[in-house]
């Protein structure tokens, strides 16, 4: 076929020139670009014509260029995601299985470091040293109601010690030995606890009876307890300190007043023993050895009549004033005690006294009158009258 006739003939030096259009152009990039990039022109930080224009016309050139890049990467992400969606999906499945057993582990520990925390943060007032416990065995029967707990004689366990929960009282240590020991329950048949209500200050005694809600006796008092009352320990007795929580007051079906367990929040699993045995552990016996000692008291002398003791002397009369040696009316004898012996050294007065006249008697040996008020005892009435001596010789002259 002749030249001619060939169809591109006609399109030949369009398709030349456009070539050599294209290869211009591409010589001049090329040099625009290795003259923007050169190293002296970054060295010298200077911005000249020729970098300015090199940016301005690659800027658009590499948007378009990189264009059709970004949508090719696009439709093949995009045709991948159709074809391999059954594989993506089994793999998110396992991944979602994963994730909730791992969910699940993380809400239980949440729990548990929430009641440890609960625990530590379990104060008394005033403060009782404390032991951290794990029950490890339940026993139940219809009337028996223990626990076993993992602690023993060597962190200071005892018998009678409170045993409690992060929600309130649980029961007491009633056997213990070496690395565990044995918690009589609230709710067990022999147990008994002297309990207070909070709003009355009303006393009681929490019964078991083997059921989840034990009851109170002994209440005394016009309407001492109602419907939600708070009911904690009393401390009467010294048995358990006063104040701990014990749990709310309802009424039962039989019409007898009881208690739903504060410690029935949450199961007891984790337990703190309050290692308390009496109240005076409660008191600082440092600071009261501290205290200043009061002096004693002066005893007070009392003057008490005894048959045989010689009486204190009587004062001297003024002078030129005769003595009444009769007493007023009125005036009950003296005791016994208080009549004064006859002088031993002056027999003779004592033979020739006159008897005293009916209901006399002598005055000049009246005791003084105590200071502190003391009952007096009743003055016996004398049967037979005793001689008294001279009154002269009675007065000091």
């Amino acid at each position: 076929m002749a030249l001619r006739d060939n169809p591109f003939g006609e399109v030949r030096l369009p398709l030349l020139l456009s070539a050599a259009a294209a290869l211009l152009v591409a010589i001049v990039a090329a040099a625009a670009l290795l003259l923007t990039d050169r190293r002296e022109t970054f060295q010298s930080e200077a911005y000249g014509v020729t970098r300015r224009v090199g940016d301005q016309v690659a800027a658009p050139v590499n948007t378009v260029v990189a264009a059709p890049v970004r949508w090719g990467g696009s439709v093949v992400d995009y045709v991948q995601g159709y074809f391999f969606a059954v594989s993506e999906n089994r793999r998110l499945k396992a991944e979602l299985k994963e994730a909730q057993q791992w969910k699940v582990a993380a809400v239980a520990l949440r729990d548990t470091n929430d009641r440890y925390k609960a625990l530590l943060g379990l104060k008394t007032d005033p403060p009782i040293p404390m032991v951290a416990a794990r029950a490890v065995a339940d026993s139940r029967g219809p009337f028996a109601n223990t626990r076993l707990i993992n602690a023993g004689e060597e962190r200071g366990v005892s018998v009678g010690n409170p045993v409690m929960s992060e929600n309130g009282l649980v029961g007491r240590v009633i056997g213990v030995t070496t690395g565990a020991a044995r918690v009589l329950l609230l709710t067990d048949v022999a147990s008994r606890t002297p309990v207070m209500i909070d709003r009355t200050n009303a006393r009681a005694i929490l019964t078991g009876d083997g059921g989840p809600n034990p009851k109170m006796d002994y209440l005394r008092g016009n309407n001492p307890v109602a419907e939600g009352d708070q009911i904690l320990t009393s401390g009467d007795g010294g048995v358990l300190p006063r104040g701990l929580p014990v749990g709310r007051a309802v009424k039962g079906l039989d019409g007898r007043w009881r208690v739903v367990l504060a410690s029935d929040a949450a199961p007891v699993d984790f337990v703190r023993v309050l290692l308390f045995q009496d109240f005076r552990q409660l008191v600082d016996a440092k600071q009261l050895d501290k205290l200043p000692v009061p002096p004693p008291s002066e005893p007070v002398a009392q003057t008490v009549g005894v048959v045989g003791s010689t009486p204190a002397p009587a004062a001297s009369p003024p002078a030129g004033k005769p003595v009444d040696l009769k007493p007023a009316i009125g005036t009950p004898p003296p005791a016994a005690a208080a009549t004064p012996k006859p002088a031993a050294a002056k027999p003779a007065a004592a033979t020739s006294a006159k008897p005293p006249a009916s209901g006399t008697a002598t005055t000049a040996a009246k005791p003084a009158a105590p200071k502190a008020a003391a009952p007096k005892p009743p003055a016996p009435k004398p049967s037979v009258a005793r001689p008294a001596a001279d009154p002269a010789a009675e007065i000091p002259h």
